[in-house]
């Protein structure tokens, strides 16, 4: 499987593009992404920067709308609903900005990150019927990789 690096303009969804942004909502994303990439530290944990993670997630956009914690082994799951007794619509893979080995690259898709989120999306389809996940995510604070649960519908759950 090769990996398509997507900018993130062209990856966007249009209609995206046409929702007004208020500059407060910029200035407080602003703000709060700092803090976290202040607080990223390998001195600490990946527990740590999970925390960190869940309360960047809460303050910028995901407070009162859904839940963001764990399921199971999942490192974190963005919940469709606000609480945890709803569907996971987002699956999250944190590793340490040191934990070269087990993060995605550009160059290299076949690591530990991303066996995991194909493992955990086939937990939730297969196992739990999940429908409604939209997003799988893996990342070390520094880096993003998104993708399109769809993908792993056609490529994994739907390859028999």
């Amino acid at each position: 499987m090769n990996l398509l690096l997507i900018d993130p303009k062209k990856a966007l969804n249009k209609a995206y593009l046409k929702e007004k942004v208020l500059r407060d909502d910029i200035e407080s994303f602003k703000t709060q992404l700092s803090s976290l990439l202040s607080k990223t530290d390998d001195k600490h944990s990946e527990e740590h920067d999970k925390v960190n993670l869940i309360s960047f997630l809460k303050s910028t956009y995901y407070k009162n709308k859904h839940e963001i914690n764990t399921k199971d082994n999942i490192d974190l799951a963005i919940y469709n609903d606000k609480t945890s007794n709803s569907s996971v619509g987002v699956i999250i893979e944190v590793k340490k900005p040191s934990n070269v080995a087990e993060m995605i690259f550009p160059n290299n898709i076949n690591t530990r990150a991303f066996h995991e989120l194909v493992l955990y999306y086939m937990i939730e389809r297969v196992i739990h019927k999940n429908i409604y996940i939209k997003n799988l995510i893996a990342t070390n604070i520094y880096g993003w990789f998104i993708f399109n649960s769809q993908e792993f519908e056609r490529l994994f759950y739907n390859n028999k």
